[in-house]
């Protein structure tokens, strides 16, 4: 049963729209409220793995373009999914990861409604150009809390608590060379090497305080930094960089900045662009679900907005994907977009 307070909060945030995609409150993202002991934070709102886990097999039989599998398991054995559409090989490919830190759960919330949203008649004729992998929840366990040290110290309550680690607390995210997790193997093995991926957006949350030009960020992005990358593949991660920040920073509601991320190609932002020769970008959405830190965590009144920009970002990608706009992208604008800052404490 879909959970009836983060339905209100995503209906919240439609209805100040003027079309599904458009445009609410200006500045509503990058002003919405911090944690800062005052906010309640309810794990309880946001989809569970068992109910993520039932979404997706019941879109599965709804959509006719669909198809889910099973790519391996977590260490704490269970299922990691892959929701695909693809009706011709030879069309580009673009992958979504979300949740490769399992307490950043909003990122997946909207990868949800991204793919409810793929099966109407609003997307009617896109996939007709484009093949869309979406891998919604990699860091299973570590979404759930069930993991092998202590998560006391963590904000949120709830039914449970959500950590960045998988549940021999090592992060996903740093495991892209080695590949000894059973969360990365399975990425690797039965999604990279499998399928023939132009383009990825991996998905993720920063802390709360990060800003831009003296305005905190709603998120920000990075394409692949590491030297060894190919040249054309960091050219074609810019211009998805691009699709992505028209779509959101101009509507208002929307304030990107550019991360300040490292060159290690155990990320994969650096690792998967070298290795597979993908073009990759980075979205770090603002603020977490959960942590120990409260500077990291947003107040859940910004969740709907979020998932907004979520579901924003992924229609747009794969639009201009499907009719070939993102080749002509200009990306001169990351010459002159800022590097966030994290704002002092107040």
């Amino acid at each position: 049963m879909k959970k009836t307070v983060l339905t209100l909060s995503i209906a919240g945030a439609m209805m100040l729209s003027v079309s599904p995609f458009g445009s609410p409150v200006a500045n509503a993202v990058g002003n919405g409220p911090t944690y800062g002991g005052n906010e309640t934070i309810n794990t309880s709102i946001l989809h569970t793995y068992d109910e993520m886990a039932d979404y997706l097999k019941k879109q599965d039989v709804k959509q006719q373009d669909m198809k889910l599998e099973v790519i391996g398991q977590s260490i704490k054995g269970r299922d990691l999914y892959l929701a695909k559409y693809i009706k011709n090989p030879k069309n580009p490919t673009i992958l979504f990861l979300t949740q490769q830190h399992g307490n950043e759960q909003l990122t997946t919330e909207g990868a949800l409604e991204f793919i409810k949203h793929l099966g109407t008649d609003k997307m009617k004729g896109v996939t007709d150009g484009v093949n869309i992998l979406i891998v919604p929840m990699l860091n299973a366990d570590g979404a759930m809390g069930d993991v092998d040290f202590s998560l006391d110290d963590y904000i949120a309550k709830g039914d449970r608590n959500l950590t960045r680690y998988n549940a021999a607390e090592v992060d996903l995210n740093r495991d892209h060379i080695t590949k000894i997790q059973p969360e990365t193997k399975a990425l690797h093995n039965n999604v990279m090497k499998k399928y023939n991926i132009d383009y990825m957006i991996d998905l993720h949350h920063q802390g709360a305080m990060s800003e831009r030009d003296g305005k905190l960020v709603s998120g920000s992005i990075l394409y692949p930094t590491t030297p060894n990358a190919d040249p054309e593949v960091v050219q074609k991660s810019k211009q998805l960089g691009a699709v992505v920040f028209d779509a959101i920073d101009e509507k208002g509601w929307g304030h990107l900045g550019k991360y300040n991320g490292g060159s290690a190609e155990t990320i994969s932002r650096n690792g998967i662009a070298v290795e597979y020769g993908i073009s990759t970008l980075l979205f770090e959405m603002r603020g977490m679900s959960d942590h120990e830190y409260e500077s990291y965590v947003l107040g859940q009144k910004s969740n709907g907005y979020l998932i907004k920009q979520t579901v924003t970002t992924l229609d747009a990608t794969v639009r201009a994907i499907a009719d070939r706009s993102i080749e002509s992208k200009d990306t001169s604008f990351w010459d002159s977009l800022s590097y966030q800052t994290t704002r002092p404490s107040e």
